[in-house]
């Protein structure tokens, strides 16, 4: 009796599971077609797997989707999403040929070292649950319709104007642009001098070199947004190549405008702290610390957007951090060599300071912050 009742809680539980698993015929096993891409010029993206996807037959059923954790996927030229781990779901083929409208489309995946058994794609007849464990979670990424090629376009154009721009400052101001770029300068800090060379702020040459520095800030600062902050951009703006121009020189133009009240803060702050002529050499160390850094994020941006897309949100992210240290070790600099040349009280510079840099940078850098997360 009792290996009857045994055997019936046995049946019961098989039929029970059975009933509970939704069966799903496979259309097309896509896995067998993934294509490994290399690396085929310095420009070029590696370690990535594409597909073609067919959006034309069997409007109705669905792709079953598994992507590996920080993969970075394309549909086209689109950046449809990035994973933050492991990810599986499905997607009805017309609901994706109504955000995709071709009748083939090129899905993309990079990530650095994968391979086509860490992906799978599948065209079944019905939507299937798919089994949840510790490393398969459902999609958690955001979908976007990030243009590459356009933001890359818009960069190269960018950098390629503040070259070209350089260059001819170079060739019209060739003493300031060599006094204005060397590094040597923050450690030596010769315009701390009582014969500073650099005393008239408002002349067309130094607002010139200032707003060529504004344009190269303000190209990275754009890069950044739309990396970190596209949806919020897409809702304000339609986003194209003619957008982001506008934005960068829009940019230029205000961050140009800022600069200007900085320093004419500073000049008022250092009427007022009785620090005679000091702006001029307190403007000009900490605008050469600017200069360093941001060809620094322009570098980090060129590589990544033209080499290793899928990673650029990581290294903006590390060279923004890297930036601001920068600047809060180029005011602790600055104070150094303040105290050390200029023989005014340490309280009397460190509350000059404070004011005229460190609090104005830090609400700065917090607005920055909530702009970008």
């Amino acid at each position: 009796m009792k290996k009857l009742i045994s055997k019936s809680i046995l049946l019961i539980t098989l039929l029970l599971a059975i009933g509970n698993v939704s069966f799903s015929q496979v259309l097309e096993d896509y896995n067998p077609k993934w294509q490994e891409g290399e690396r085929e010029t310095w420009f070029s993206s590696n370690d990535r797997l594409i597909l073609e996807l067919d959006l034309e037959t069997f409007p109705l059923a669905y792709f079953s989707f598994e992507f590996p954790d920080h993969s970075v996927v394309f549909v086209g030229e689109k950046l449809w999403f990035f994973t933050d781990q492991d990810t599986a779901f499905t997607e009805q083929v017309e609901v994706l040929k109504q955000e995709f409208p071709e009748s083939n489309v090129s899905l993309t995946v990079f990530k650095n070292g994968i391979s086509s058994e860490q992906a799978s794609v599948r065209k079944i007849l019905k939507s299937e649950p798919i089994e949840s464990s510790a490393n398969t979670i459902g999609l958690v990424s955001e979908k976007r319709n990030l243009n590459r090629q356009g933001v890359r376009d818009f960069f190269i154009v960018g950098m390629i104007t503040c070259l070209l721009m350089i260059t001819l400052y170079k060739s019209a101001y060739p003493f300031i642009f060599a006094m204005m770029i060397k590094p040597i300068s923050l450690l030596n800090a010769e315009d701390f001098s009582e014969s500073g060379s650099l005393q008239k702020f408002f002349s067309g040459d130094i607002l010139l070199y200032v707003y060529i520095v504004n344009m190269l800030l303000s190209l990275a600062m754009v890069t950044a947004m739309v990396v970190f902050r596209q949806e919020w951009l897409e809702l304000r703006l339609e986003l194209s190549f003619k957008t982001l121009i506008a934005l960068w020189l829009l940019g230029s133009l205000l961050l140009l405008i800022l600069t200007i009240l900085k320093f004419t803060a500073i000049r008022i702050l250092s009427y007022l702290f009785d620090l005679g002529k000091l702006e001029f050499a307190h403007f000009f160390y900490l605008l050469r610390l600017v200069v360093i850094a941001t060809i620094f994020l322009i570098l980090v941006c060129a590589f990544f957007l033209l080499n290793e897309f899928s990673a650029i949100k990581m290294a903006l992210e590390a060279s923004f951090a890297g930036f601001f240290w920068i600047y809060i070790v180029g005011i602790l600099g600055l104070f150094l060599i303040m105290v050390n040349r200029l023989g005014f009280k340490k309280y009397h510079l460190f509350t000059y300071l404070c004011i005229a840099e460190l609090v104005p940078f830090l609400i700065l850098a917090k607005l920055v912050l909530d702009l970008g997360y």
